[in-house]
């Protein structure tokens, strides 16, 4: 009797003692951070935030937004690896040519951003670029659809604030500094390639179309590439140009003071622009004369702003002056 009494309680122990280790390792695994559910308090990153955007809205941005409308702002969202719900497009359907090879299958969405047509296409977040975009209550429409978060226009106008602030709101600031931190680079070569055989060489940016001529403002669009970016010399009579608009247009009379050593001409109207580019005046100038005009696809990138927008026009540079 003894030794089954003995027997017994030696049993009870080792299963107490082997429960009892079993509920140690449990909690010892519970208390461990990466055993937390993505979204948790353990992982903040990922939950939703409230923030403030360039109007001073209070905007809940979702934990992980699936379907953004950036209209304008395809640029930084491809760079972040973000296929937007829908895409920027102007009359007759133009649109980014430049980034069709990541947009083909992006239904178009007007410049103007119809409320109907935004509910359509069912986003989780909207990203607006400018405070006009949102005037005579568009942005309580569309924030009545999804959580809408307005950029504001210091920060839109300026390519690289645009990436890190999207980048900051979809939780994508690292791809976000890497992009920026890879144009930088590639920037930085080109431009000691550039010296090595432009040197101090002036370079414009003419726009043809409709039979007028549009020279780029210095710290804009492909200006802000050329002579920001690329160290190419500003001719004078782009000092002129609107500060308030990337485009101004120049009359065929003040086109001889274009002293520019290479041109880089976008024609948008060939047919019809053909005629303008036969003009004594035209072919006056040095740039002309010295076979230093440049041709620009017009459904290239020349007329748009970007991380991939830019290093296309970066490349066309080099093809064309480093030859």
């Amino acid at each position: 009797m003894r030794q089954i009494i003995f027997s017994r309680k030696r049993t009870m122990s080792i299963l107490a003692g082997i429960i009892l280790l079993a509920l140690t390792l449990s909690a010892c695994g519970q208390a461990q951070p990466s055993a937390q559910p993505e979204g948790s308090e353990a992982n903040p990153a990922a939950a939703d935030r409230t923030v403030t955007d360039a109007m001073g809205h209070k905007v809940t941005i979702p934990a992980n937004p699936q379907r953004v409308l950036a209209p304008y702002l395809e640029d930084p969202l491809v760079t972040l690896g973000v296929t937007p719900v829908a895409q920027w497009s102007v009359q007759n359907g133009k649109k980014q040519d430049y980034l069709e090879q990541y947009l083909k299958d992006v239904p178009l969405m007007p410049y103007d951003m119809p409320p109907e047509q935004v509910l359509e296409v069912q986003p989780d977040l909207i990203i607006i670029n400018s405070e006009s975009m949102v005037q005579k209550g568009l942005y309580e429409q569309y924030s009545a659809i999804a959580p809408t978060y307005v950029l504001g226009d210091e920060i839109a106008s300026d390519w690289r604030q645009s990436l890190l602030k999207i980048g900051e709101l979809l939780n994508k600031q690292a791809e976000a500094e890497k992009a920026a931190s890879d144009y930088d680079a590639k920037v930085a070569a080109a431009k000691e390639e550039l010296q090595g055989v432009a040197g101090d060489q002036s370079a414009a940016v003419l726009w043809l179309t409709q039979k007028n001529f549009y020279v780029v403002d210095p710290e804009k669009s492909s200006g802000a590439v050329l002579y920001g970016d690329l160290g190419l010399k500003a001719p004078a009579l782009t000092q002129e140009a609107d500060s308030d608009a990337s485009w101004t247009a120049i009359s065929l009379e003040k086109l001889p003071e274009l002293d520019a050593d290479y041109i880089f001409l976008i024609n948008s109207n060939q047919g019809a622009s053909s005629e303008t580019l036969e003009r004594p005046i035209w072919k006056s100038l040095p740039a002309v004369q010295n076979g230093h005009v440049f041709s620009m696809d017009s459904k290239g990138s020349w007329l748009y702003s970007g991380k991939i927008a830019n290093e296309a026009m970066v490349d066309d540079v080099l093809k064309s002056i480093v030859k």
